[in-house]
């Protein structure tokens, strides 16, 4: 693959993809029409934010059809973005134009709780139905000469000439994204007994995530996960969770924390039963789409925060 330097605005109307701000991201096109080999081969030039890439030696059988993608990581300010495809040979694709919208997400973080707050309407929300996709495939034409020696001539005096072709093996690529979420009473919690705690304190988390694949180049690891939590129906307010090391992502030091802790404190009003933390890993990409797992993990909540206030008898 290579790349120039190009500078050119762009305006974005509809939008096919959204992308996240700073995240290694892969743009995938299908390319088809005729037969792509090493006599005639394919080229596709991506054009993203005034670089070109160029992808070359795009292979497929006539009647058949081969993904080409590019790997490249986005913007780290919000904008929208025009991504235009240009096919060089035989072949062509209907995605010759791609628009995408680059988003941050660290923009909702809740408001910090205090001791009076209530929410006598509260009810329960279910969970979400996030986009939750573990695993995917695809695959790489890979062309090979099939040999055919034809003599030329009679039986004292000739030549040979191979009138061979192209042949066609398909290699198939697998991806598969292996999560994890745990969420457990915060470590300055003085009343949490295991998975039990009142409401009004801080809870932690910890999410994993890692891509098994039979082609590394063509995937990128999980760059983003995102919590909801049931005080606010799972919307309105989320963290970004904050990659502490390779694979492994927590809360983000939150400022309002006397220890400034990786902390998220539950509303005292929060009622007895279960609290459930949702939270969505994803930006693994792939030449195939986005991996991406729905997590969940409880805690109990019994009491609140109250229960460890009293009143000390005054002096006699």
């Amino acid at each position: 693959m290579r790349f120039k330097e190009e500078t050119e605005p762009v305006e974005v109307d509809t939008i096919d993809y959204e992308y996240r701000v700073n995240t290694e991201v892969i743009t995938a096109v299908t390319v088809s029409g005729g037969q792509s080999d090493p006599d005639d081969p394919v080229s596709v030039k991506f054009r993203i934010g005034g670089t070109t890439y160029t992808v070359s030696n795009v292979y497929y059988p006539s009647g058949d059809s081969q993904l080409a993608w590019v790997k490249w990581t986005t913007p780290d300010t919000e904008q929208d973005m025009l991504i235009t495809v240009t096919v060089i040979g035989p072949g062509s694709t209907s995605n010759s134009t791609i628009n995408v919208r680059i988003v941050d997400l660290d923009q909702n973080k809740p408001p910090n709780p205090v001791a009076d707050d209530r929410n006598d309407g509260f009810s329960y929300s279910p969970v979400p139905n996030r986009a939750n996709q573990s695993s995917t495939s695809w695959g790489v034409w890979r062309p090979w000469w099939q040999e055919n020696w034809v003599w030329y001539g009679d039986d004292e005096d000739g030549y040979w000439v191979d009138e061979g072709w192209w042949e066609f093996d398909y290699d198939s690529y697998t991806a598969k994204l292996i999560s994890s979420m745990s969420i457990v009473c915060d470590s300055k919690n003085p009343t949490a007994s295991r998975d039990t705690m009142k409401s009004g304190y801080g809870i932690n988390q910890t999410v994993t995530g890692k891509v098994t694949t039979t082609q590394s180049t063509a995937v990128t690891k999980p760059h983003n996960a995102v919590s909801y939590f049931p005080e606010f129906g799972y919307e309105t307010y989320w963290r970004l969770l904050e990659q502490t090391s390779s694979g492994k992502f927590e809360f983000q030091k939150n400022p309002y924390s006397t220890y400034k802790n990786r902390t998220h404190f539950t509303p005292i009003w929060m009622p007895d039963g279960a609290y459930t933390v949702n939270t969505w890993l994803i930006d693994a990409w792939t030449p195939t789409g986005m991996l991406s797992a729905n997590l969940i993990d409880s805690l109990m909540i019994s009491g609140s925060l109250w229960d460890d206030w009293h009143i000390a008898p005054a002096n006699p």
